[in-house]
């Protein structure tokens, strides 16, 4: 498979490591010294695009894919809000996109456990829900994609609340998120049950990267060859 890294930092290094050891080509990468390569007749050599770049330009990076009829991974997170209008665009114009806030294999894991916990927290109201993440200095968004994902998975199944918060709760039908940036920390995430007797938590720490370059590769694999909108549920059947 003849793959476009579009964005060459660390993950991007992580990513190449990984799809050579599975006998990938890289036939193409955009960094910050040729985006003008990031063209039709460029895309069209490849059989897939995996995006690690910056919330202000992945939109612009996912249409180019989409114009070229390139499947693209993205990984990029920090753009949440945009998400529902790219995915109607991808469905659109028929092109394939595989999205995810986090490629790791075990934080997904972390993901479907997270939902079935807050939704045994309906019956049993004196639980307050919290979230904390740590990521590394460089990181440009605050929360983490991959904490707004846990929220809106705790929203979506714990009734009575109904938005996050960052940093501080207006209201108790609020869940807090703490967004930590400290040296080269990979990242961290914890969510806290907390009652007046004791606390349930669910951790994910990683210890590199690989896990999540790992994750983009394989989302690369299951994306070639298909059409329409795809996440780590559908690559991972839960």
């Amino acid at each position: 498979m003849k793959i476009a890294l579009i964005g060459y930092g660390r993950m991007g290094h992580e990513i190449e490591m990984i799809a050579l050891e599975r006998g990938h080509e890289i036939s193409l990468v955009i960094d910050l010294d040729n985006p003008g390569d990031l063209a039709p007749d460029k895309l069209g050599t490849v059989d897939v695009a995996i995006e690690f770049t910056t919330p202000t330009s992945v939109i612009g990076n996912i249409k180019k894919c989409f114009d070229a009829s390139v499947p693209v991974v993205a990984g990029t997170t920090g753009w949440h809000e945009e998400l529902g209008e790219i995915s109607e665009l991808c469905q659109k114009k028929d092109q394939s996109l595989f999205y995810a806030s986090n490629f790791s294999i075990g934080v997904n894991i972390m993901f479907a456990v997270n939902e079935y916990l807050a939704g045994l927290m309906n019956g049993v109201e004196q639980y307050d829900v919290s979230i904390d993440e740590t990521h590394h200095t460089r990181k440009l968004d605050a929360p983490s994609g991959t904490a707004i994902s846990i929220a809106d998975q705790i929203l979506k199944s714990l009734h009575r609340k109904v938005k996050w918060s960052l940093g501080k709760a207006g209201t108790d039908n609020e869940i807090v998120i703490q967004a930590h940036r400290e040296g080269d920390v990979k990242g961290i995430h914890e969510i806290k049950y907390e009652s007046d007797e004791d606390i349930i938590t669910l951790k994910h720490e990683a210890k590199s990267r690989k896990g999540f370059a790992m994750g983009a590769v394989l989302a690369a694999e299951f994306i070639r060859n298909k059409k329409g909108v795809f996440t780590m549920r559908d690559l991972m059947g839960i």
